[in-house]
């Protein structure tokens, strides 16, 4: 004879079965969404909407509830925990403490993780099942969480204040809730039950809504992509399929983060190689501009070249050589308005860390060249194109405003007479970098990504040493400097004998950022000047006042001894 009070549990069971499945007969079994678990992919039975599921066909809730003999863990549970060791999220700007999943999360792991089999349930009146969410499925999360959202840390106010990203926990909506523990966990952004708003979200996370119900983000809302009305390509590196929106506005976050299986793991990136998380849209197929096309010119920023190098975290005067796009834009704060007057960053720069010319780290950095500074300066990332004679990797000191001259980049420069400057500038203007370096082709995007003329710069600007002088020669300069003044010799008397008369480069005299000793910028070309071998010296200048100097050197075949101009 049987126990009674397995009879007992049977006919609770069979008739908790019966009233469910009643309900549900009345229900579009084919339908995925919705407040009832019957018509959603949780539905395991083979009546259920999903791909998943088993050959059982009544009872849906007894996969994860049993109202008898249930595992001591609320609420009736009915899976079992054989115990699984989980690798967690981990990442190097994590603040929180991060755990194995515990509470609900573990629960709904005992499925997620593809270890248990659907049907293989606590209950022992429930037989051992054959299916199992496989590596292949949209719900397979496995025992390796390194890919998802962190579970199960305690989400408090020390955490708010620690990592100031965060909102405070007393100020989430009511549809995200943490457990008694004070813990997010899965259920804070998913209800089982309930799949009106897609993929199990409490919420409708439409741009990003829900993300950013705990994650504070500075300036988002004013940025480029939190209000782009770009359409998604499906046809690019990623079909965003955990996407039901169509505009980058609309898919907010998740244009470049997946909660869940994302390709780059720290911060949960779509890709893991980084650039591709920007490349996805400035390939020309999302953005209007094509920075794929940049990056193939003869010199560029190409951060294709570099793949797990940068880190948010990292130190500029030890780090290893590389350019990624975070280096130089910050994407949650990147905006589109007109930029602050030079030397301000600009708009499109915002919130991006740098280094001032000492070599002391800012996040956000004021001004564009700090940013610049944080591999053009002490770490020597970038090679003179120009050996000279008064030669420094460091571009710091070359635009040090203690120098006896350099173009205005840091501050307004020290010269008070510079009658070539157009009628755009005058000897207050300020310049910025990028004024200098940047795309030379008219329909690229602006900025320094990639430029036919090296060292990727706006315009040519010929450095060798016999040059033919014209507009394009030298047309870098003629931005700025009015060419019929330099030719007329208003500011130097013998200007056209050496530009058009000996074919001297500009570079040969020059030096385009700044130098220590000398005024005029003039810090001359090893490979066009050389010492003076009768006066057993040089190359040396000598300012002797307005309009005026002299020097002692060898050039275009011509020994100069305290020539005077």
């Amino acid at each position: 004879m049987r126990d009674p009070r397995y009879n007992l549990n049977a006919i609770s069971l069979w008739c908790v079965a019966i009233v469910m499945a009643g309900s549900f007969a009345m229900l579009p079994v084919h339908a995925q969404t919705g407040t009832d678990v019957a018509s959603t992919l949780h539905n395991l039975t083979s009546t259920g909407p999903g791909v998943v599921k088993t050959t059982s066909t009544d009872n849906v809730c007894r996969f994860c509830h049993t109202p008898h003999q249930t595992r001591p863990t609320a609420p009736l549970w009915n899976r079992n925990d054989p115990g699984t060791q989980y690798q967690t999220y981990d990442s190097t700007t994590l603040k929180a403490v991060v755990g194995q999943p515990t509470g609900s999360s573990r629960l709904c792991l005992s499925c997620h993780d593809g270890t248990i089999a659907l049907a293989q349930t606590y209950n022992a009146m429930n037989s051992p099942g054959t299916i199992y969410i496989s590596s292949t499925d949209r719900g397979h999360l496995g025992t390796d969480l390194t890919d998802d959202h962190p579970i199960s840390f305690t989400y408090d106010s020390a955490l708010t204040l620690q990592t100031g990203q965060l909102h405070d926990p007393a100020n989430l909506p009511a549809q995200l809730p943490l457990d008694h523990q004070q813990k997010l966990q899965c259920t804070t952004c998913h209800d089982a039950h309930d799949n009106t708003f897609g993929h199990f979200l409490r919420m409708d996370n439409t741009g990003s809504a829900m993300c950013l119900s705990c994650h504070n983000v500075p300036d988002w809302t004013q940025s480029v992509h939190a209000n782009s009305t770009a359409s998604l390509s499906a046809s690019v590196r990623d079909s965003w399929d955990n996407l039901t929106v169509n505009t980058v506005k609309d898919a907010a976050c998740e244009s470049c983060h997946r909660p869940h299986n994302a390709g780059g793991r720290q911060r949960l990136r779509r890709h893991a190689a980084e650039e591709n998380n920007c490349l996805n849209c400035h390939d020309g197929t999302v953005a209007q501009t094509n920075l794929v096309a940049s990056m193939n010119m003869i010199s560029s920023h190409d951060s294709r070249l570099y793949t797990g190098v940068h880190d948010p975290t990292e130190n500029p005067t030890s780090m290893a050589a590389h350019v990624e796009c975070t280096d130089c834009h910050n994407p949650h704060r990147v905006q589109s308005t007109a930029d602050a007057p030079a030397p301000a960053v600009r708009s499109a720069m915002l919130g991006v860390s740098g280094k001032t010319a000492s070599g002391i780290m800012v996040n956000p950095a004021t001004y564009e060249y700090q940013v610049c500074y944080k591999c053009h300066s002490q770490n020597n990332f970038a090679q003179p194109v120009v050996n000279r004679f008064l030669g420094t990797d460091n571009i710091a000191d070359e635009f040090n405003p203690t120098n006896q001259s350099f173009h205005p980049v840091q501050t307004q420069g020290r010269s008070t007479d510079v009658p070539s400057l157009k009628q755009a500038y005058n000897t207050s203007s300020i310049i910025r970098c990028t004024d200098c370096h940047g795309t030379d082709q008219p329909s690229a995007a602006a900025g320094p990504h990639g430029s036919s003329s090296k060292p990727m710069l706006k315009a040519n600007y010929s450095t060798n040493t016999i040059v033919v002088e014209s507009p394009a020669a030298y047309a870098l300069c003629y931005q700025c400097h009015d060419r019929n003044s330099i030719l007329n010799d208003e500011s130097f008397k013998e200007h056209d004998e050496h530009i058009r008369g000996e074919d001297s480069s500009c570079s040969a005299c020059h030096d385009s950022h700044g130098v220590t000793n000398y005024t005029h910028l003039i810090n001359f070309d090893r490979n066009q000047v050389f010492p003076s071998p009768k006066a057993g010296t040089g190359p040396t200048f000598v300012d002797r006042g307005t309009r005026r100097g002299s020097c002692t050197l060898l050039c275009h075949g011509k020994d100069h001894r305290n020539k005077k101009y």
